[in-house]
């Protein structure tokens, strides 16, 4: 004999829950491998813009530009590096 439940008394399945579907898009790891990808880039395009005005050619104000957003680009992801040290330590600090 099978006991019948009223349908509130309903236990979800657990495919149905939203942390039981797989998460969409890249992850964290990728995003952090493709900001890194980017400032990577940046970096590069800041060299060419100087080696063009050193060779003589190019625009100093494009350098400069290119040559300022590496930088600010390089310090944000030291920053972004810092605080993720400092979330492992503190994580790593934890009794269980």
């Amino acid at each position: 004999m099978s006991a019948i439940r009223p349908a509130s008394l309903e236990i979800p399945s657990l495919d149905r829950t939203p942390a039981a579907r797989p998460a969409s898009g890249p992850g964290f790891a990728g995003e952090l491998s493709r900001a890194l990808g980017s400032v990577e880039e940046m970096q590069l395009q800041a060299d060419r813009e100087a080696e063009k005005v050193a060779l003589g050619g190019g625009n100093l104000h494009e350098t400069a530009l290119a040559l300022e957003k590496a930088d600010v680009a390089l310090r944000l992801a030291t920053k972004v590096r810092n605080k993720l040290v400092e979330a492992y330590q503190e994580v790593m600090r934890m009794t269980v």
